[in-house]
């Protein structure tokens, strides 16, 4: 018997229904925390959001696209649901902000509506319940490829937020986490045919990102950070778009990059059989993008501040903040070489 054609009605209430009882209409607000900022979600032309007070409202989107973000036939249905919010609720994480809502928009080929669709939605219902991040409404529609966009409200208190043009000189320069570990991953499917094994620990950072939301909280709360952003496109391309909002210079400190191991960087080398060269981990954690790890700067009297590792993610003071417009990495026997932009640019 063929299988009866999807309706947007039917992808509607597929949605709906993903996210449990009592989701289209008003959100039940015993769901959790962030559903009492919802006053009115699915099933109506807007939502309706309860903004705290004393509090800033963060806005922020984010695309995810087949071909481009993902790959259908490699990366499976539930990760690409995880990773599509984890991506979004990185930036409020480097604002020192809490997720409260987001929205969906869903563009898909005939295909995907059943076993993809479904798989995609369990997916993206646990980052939502990890996240503290209720869906709150969205838009659905037919294309030839998988198109998502997610918007993400989120919350931080007046006058704490992080921003990038808060930096400078003399500031030390952070990051949590390991560099490079999600390009490392990508490496390893490119190298590979047929869906991943979301098991494999070498791709975890790579299919289900974690985006530092209690780091950053605690940043903003603690008033440590003078300026914060999230890694998503590599080291080499963000660190200047922080200095450029702030108007100061880095030096970086190659031999301070949190890198993964040479061992571990083999994985992530051209398959040609041979060991790569020591250097390939540095590459990794400077051009490496899909990390979500924070990069923030803190003022040296506040050094002492910062431990050297929150929630058992490592922190690193990887160099300084300078107040030349340069952007330096410092190797071996202090040689400094200007960093060029190497990270993720969809436009290259």
């Amino acid at each position: 018997m063929p299988r009866p054609r999807r309706t947007e009605s039917t992808l509607l209430a597929t949605i709906a229904r993903s996210f449990g009882p009592g989701a289209v209409g008003k959100f039940p607000r015993a769901r959790s925390a962030s559903a009492s900022y919802v006053a009115l979600g699915i099933g109506d032309d807007s939502a309706l959001f309860q903004p705290s007070p004393g509090c800033e409202t963060i806005l922020t989107c984010d695309w995810f696209l087949e071909g481009t973000h993902f790959l259908r036939d490699q990366q499976p249905a539930d990760a690409v649901g995880w990773k599509c919010l984890a991506r979004a609720v990185s930036d409020i994480a480097a604002m020192g902000g809490a997720p409260r809502c987001f929205l969906l928009s869903l563009a898909l080929p005939e295909i995907a509506t059943g076993t993809w669709l479904n798989e995609f939605l369990q997916g993206l219902r646990r980052a939502a319940e990890r996240f503290g991040c209720v869906l709150a409404g969205g838009d659905t529609t037919k294309s030839d490829h998988i198109l998502i966009n997610i918007t993400v409200v989120g919350e931080v208190k007046k006058g704490h937020e992080l921003r990038r043009d808060g930096a400078r000189a003399g500031d030390l320069l952070y990051v949590s986490g390991r560099l490079g570990e999600a390009e490392r991953g990508l490496h390893l499917l490119r190298k590979r045919t047929g869906m991943a094994d979301h098991n494999d620990s070498r791709l975890q950072k790579h299919l289900y990102p974690e985006p530092r939301l209690a780091l950053g909280q605690w940043l903003s709360k603690n008033r440590i950070a003078t300026a914060g952003m999230d890694l998503s496109d590599g080291l080499s391309s963000d660190l200047p778009r922080l200095c450029a909002a702030s108007g100061v210079g880095a030096r970086v400190d190659a031999a301070k990059l949190p890198i993964v191991t040479p061992r571990v960087a083999l994985a992530s080398a051209p398959g040609n059989g041979k060991r790569p060269r020591a250097d390939d981990a540095w590459e990794l954690a400077l051009h490496g993008g899909d990390d979500y790890e924070l990069l923030f700067t803190v003022p040296r009297k506040k050094a002492l501040q910062v431990p050297v590792s929150f929630e058992g993610i490592r922190l690193m003071s990887i160099g300084e903040i300078t107040s030349s417009r340069k952007i330096l990495l410092v190797g071996k026997g202090g040689r400094s070489t200007v960093l060029k932009p190497g990270g993720w640019d969809p436009f290259r």
